[in-house]
C-alpha cells in the first residue's frame, strides 16, 4: 500500500458539497434505497467517456439506472466460455435478478474508440500490432458494423454511421442471450438505442422500424 496515496483534495471538497447539500436534501431516499436495495427499471450500457453522463441527460435520481460503462459502449457475443465477462455478467444480473424493464445501449459522437475501429478497419495494411495491449483486441466486437458502412462518404461522416452501427450492432448482440431473448419473449423486457452528440446536447433514438436515428 505504500504506493498509494489519499483520494485528490478536490474530490473530498466535492464531496463534502455533496454531502451537504443533494445528499441532505435526500436523505430519506437514500435511507429507502439502502434498507431495501435497488429495484432500477432501467439499465444502460453507456461508454466510459467522461463527456458523457446518462444520469444527468435523463435527470436520474439514485435508484433509477443501473449503469454498465465500457469503451465504445460494446456488447459482445453471448459466449460463457469467452473473455468479455464484465458487460455480460452486468447484462446478466440486470435482467434476472433486477428485472429491468428497459435495457438501453447510448453511444454518441468522437468517441475515441470508433475512431480507433475505424482506423484499424480502413487501413489496406494495419500494423501487426496495436500501441494498446488491450484496447485492439477488444474493439474486434465493434468490427462486424464497420462491414455495413458506405466507405464512399467522407471519413467524419462514415464515423458517425460506424457509431450508430455500432448501437445496432450492440443490440444484436444482446438478442444473442438467451435470458434477454426469453425477457423479450415474454414482454418483460424492451431494447433501445440512442447515440449522443454531446457538443449540440441532443440525443438521437434508434427508430426499430427504419434502423434511423432521429430526434425524439
Amino acid at each position: 500500500m505504500d504506493k498509494m496515496k489519499p483520494l485528490p483534495d478536490d474530490l473530498l471538497t466535492r464531496y463534502q458539497a455533496w454531502r451537504d447539500g443533494t445528499f441532505a436534501e435526500k436523505q430519506q431516499d437514500y435511507e429507502d434505497l439502502a434498507e431495501n436495495g435497488q429495484k432500477p427499471p432501467y439499465m444502460v450500457i453507456s461508454c466510459c467517456d467522461s463527456r458523457v453522463n446518462p444520469t444527468e441527460i435523463f435527470g436520474a435520481a439514485a435508484g433509477d439506472m443501473f449503469i454498465h460503462r465500457n469503451i465504445a459502449n460494446l456488447v459482445p457475443p453471448y459466449a460463457p466460455d469467452g473473455d468479455h465477462y464484465g458487460t455480460s455478467a452486468a447484462i446478466e444480473y440486470a435482467v434476472l435478478a433486477l428485472k429491468v424493464e428497459s435495457l438501453i445501449v447510448i453511444g454518441h459522437s468522437q468517441c475515441g474508440g470508433v475512431q480507433a475501429c475505424h482506423d484499424l478497419c480502413s487501413q489496406e495494411n494495419p500494423p501487426v500490432k496495436s500501441a494498446f495491449e488491450f484496447v485492439g483486441p477488444y474493439l474486434d466486437i465493434l468490427r462486424p458494423a464497420y462491414g455495413r458502412i458506405d466507405s464512399a462518404k467522407p471519413e467524419a461522416e462514415q464515423v458517425v454511421d460506424l457509431g450508430h452501427q455500432g448501437v445496432i450492432h450492440s443490440l444484436e448482440n444482446l438478442l444473442s442471450f438467451p435470458f434477454v431473448a426469453e425477457a423479450l419473449a415474454e414482454g418483460r423486457l424492451s431494447l433501445h438505442g440512442a447515440w449522443h452528440d454531446i457538443g449540440a446536447g441532443v440525443l438521437y433514438t434508434l427508430d426499430p422500424d427504419s434502423g434511423n436515428f432521429t430526434k425524439p
